[in-house]
């Protein structure tokens, strides 16, 4: 299955251009980021004047050796006190008001990925791994949010301090600057080559992350096949290899932050010890006062904090545009289903549901056509059972129906009209699907049997329990329908989990019904107990049925016989028992089954096994 290193990436062409639409998400908070930015400018701004005040304390404390009067030492003293006070007030709100902005701008990010991440079909999903989806949604998120709070904090009080400093410096002693400021095109040109491999390592680094994500989710999710196989080792091999990678990766990303860190520092104070070998020599020949030497060391000094501040943050700003576009390429996926501009209403669907012509592929040159030529309607209230070897297209063509894809080829109509015709969500709601694989989520009996109505009162809950056959066994739970399922609903059997998912789909009360072997994985007690629940289920709705029990077979309105993707045999019961063909050996197959409870036994050469009578593409 594809993973992250399977898809063509974006390529911005600069790390300004990787973060910009970061700069969209934050539209709601930018009253507050323009307040942080002024707070931040305000404290900078400050602690500019802290070193030519520090000059003028030393000047009055060691050029007036001898002397009494303290009244200059003391206001220097209360004025450099009153900034560091305010400096630190406006430092205080900066990082407050800042951290909310970012705070805020990735919970929109969550949110927004979260929620566009639900509108793409299935087959995005098919070709991306769930460990790669969370973790650009987990993982990448966080690391935006470090950007977008404080270290988008740290970068505008450094760039205010560098270049206030770098004035300030000039203003003191141009002579001196020269020697100071003679390296910063060296530092600054570094600082850009290194970065921009530091955001292609990074970028490395995020995907082999999520690619070691990916490989513990499958094994967690799947532990009792893991267990069952003994495929403990294997899994450790594939998580450690996964981890590994992503070592390695860090281990280069670490190397070249390193050598940014090790040339920054060193160019950057060894400037300084310049500066203040040539400031020294002043001081000693009288041209220069101790006073303004220290203001203007300070002032250099800061220049240099500032530009090893700035290859820090630059470090993390290269991360955050890996990340940033890791995100920013799921936010850009389209969905292949397209919304009708102007949709057809939808309240009260009659169920008339027919395929004309369908022709469907997935799309990709090893599946091929699926689906060929299908042509089937089916009445308001009528049962269509669709029988046929594995891979014949079943589960494919009754996922046609809510539109899980669009056929390439024909149409589906409901009620007479296109369903590409009306609101993909409106078509759905009217659409109940019980699928042979369970799924259940984290949360209670209620919370699941309300998954598809959130507003449905307790009777109505309970009501549709019962119809499932599902209340006693849940007034049985140590918390009855408050029972927590757990995850996938695994503290459940696999019968219950399938009447928890039938009184689901009775509250919901769909229009058209698809059940695709919802009770092949079930020993006999709990099959027809899901059996009898099944049967209600259908009174009165268009059902569509992937058979596995002669009963509903036999039961059924209308057969579908497919074979390779075409319909081969359609009838009734009766009429495809007399034509002698695929069904009649389908038959026989289950009456065999059935008559011996379904116990295991030898098939004959060339005969079809259960396997292909149940599985499903």
């Amino acid at each position: 299955m594809a993973g992250a290193g399977d898809r063509p990436r974006l390529k911005p062409a600069s790390l300004l251009s990787a973060l910009r639409p970061l700069w969209v998400v934050a539209r709601p908070y930018r009253p507050l980021f323009w307040l942080g930015v002024l707070a931040s400018l305000l404290s900078s701004g400050l602690n500019l004047a802290f070193p030519a005040l520090f000059g003028r304390l030393v000047d009055a404390s060691f050029l007036q050796l001898g002397s009494t009067d303290t009244a200059a030492l003391d206001r220097t003293v209360l004025l450099l006190l009153g900034i560091f006070a305010l400096s630190a007030l406006f430092a205080a709100a900066q990082s407050y008001l800042l951290a909310r902005v970012g705070a805020g701008v990735v919970a929109s990010l969550r949110g927004r990925l979260f929620g566009h991440l639900l509108t793409l079909p299935p087959r995005f999903f098919a070709a991306h791994r769930t460990g790669d989806l969370t973790s650009r949604l987990t993982a990448d998120v966080g690391t935006v949010q470090g950007v977008s709070s404080t270290a988008l904090a740290g970068l505008i009080a450094q760039s205010v301090t560098l270049v206030g400093s770098a004035a300030l410096l000039i203003a003191t002693n141009p002579r001196l600057s020269l020697y100071a400021l003679v390296g910063l095109p060296l530092i600054i040109a570094i600082a850009v080559t290194i970065g921009r491999r530091i955001r292609a390592v990074s970028r490395e680094v995020q995907d082999a992350v999520a690619g070691a994500n990916a490989s513990a989710e499958e094994a967690i999710s799947g532990v009792r096949v893991v267990q069952s196989f003994t495929a403990e080792d294997l899994e450790r091999r594939r998580y450690g290899a996964g981890v590994q990678a992503s070592f390695q990766a860090a281990l280069r990303r670490a190397g070249w932050q390193a050598l940014m860190g090790g040339t920054m520092s060193f160019l950057t104070f060894g400037s300084l010890a310049l500066v203040l070998w040539f400031g020294g020599r002043q001081v000693m020949a009288g041209e220069l006062t101790p006073g303004a030497l220290v203001s203007f060391l300070f002032y250099a000094i800061q220049v240099g904090g500032a530009i090893a501040a700035l290859t820090g943050l630059v470090n993390q700003f290269q991360e955050a545009a890996g990340a940033s576009g890791r995100i920013f390429e799921l936010l850009q996926e389209r969905s292949d289903l397209p919304q009708p501009a102007s949709p057809r209403p939808l309240q009260h669907p009659r169920g008339e549901v027919a395929f004309e012509g369908v022709g469907f592929g997935y799309g990709d040159e090893s599946s091929g056509s699926v689906l060929h030529g299908i042509s089937l309607s089916a009445g308001p209230g009528q049962t269509v059972a669709l029988v046929g070897p594995s891979g014949a297209g079943k589960t494919t063509l009754v996922g046609l129906i809510p539109r899980f894809w669009d056929v390439t080829a024909g149409r589906i109509t409901l009620d007479g009209h296109d369903i590409r015709d009306y609101d993909l969500q409106v078509l759905r709601s009217h659409i109940g699907l019980v699928p042979q694989d369970t799924q259940l989520f984290s949360g209670t009996v209620a919370e699941n049997i309300r998954y598809g109505c959130p507003g449905a009162p307790d009777s109505e809950v309970e009501a549709a329990a019962q119809a499932a056959g599902a209340h006693e066994f849940i007034q049985e739970l140590p918390q009855g329908y408050a029972t927590v399922v757990g995850e996938r609903g695994l503290r459940l059997s696999g019968g219950q989990r399938q009447r928890v998912a039938i009184a689901r789909a009775l509250l919901k009360n769909p229009r058209v019904l698809i059940l695709d072997e919802a009770t092949s994985a079930l020993d006999n007690q709990s099959e027809a107990l899901v059996q009898a629940a099944l049967d209600r289920l259908m009174q009165g709705r268009t059902t569509f049925v992937i058979a596995h029990r002669l009963s509903t077979v036999q039961g059924a309105d209308q057969i579908l016989v497919l074979d390779r993707g075409r319909i081969v045999e359609r009838g009734t019961h009766t009429e495809l028992l007399a034509a002698g063909g695929l069904y009649s050996e389908l038959h026989r197959t289950w009456q065999d089954r059935e008559g011996e409870d379904r116990s295991p036994t030898p098939q004959p050469a060339g005969s079809l096994d259960s396997a292909q009578l149940t599985g499903s593409p």
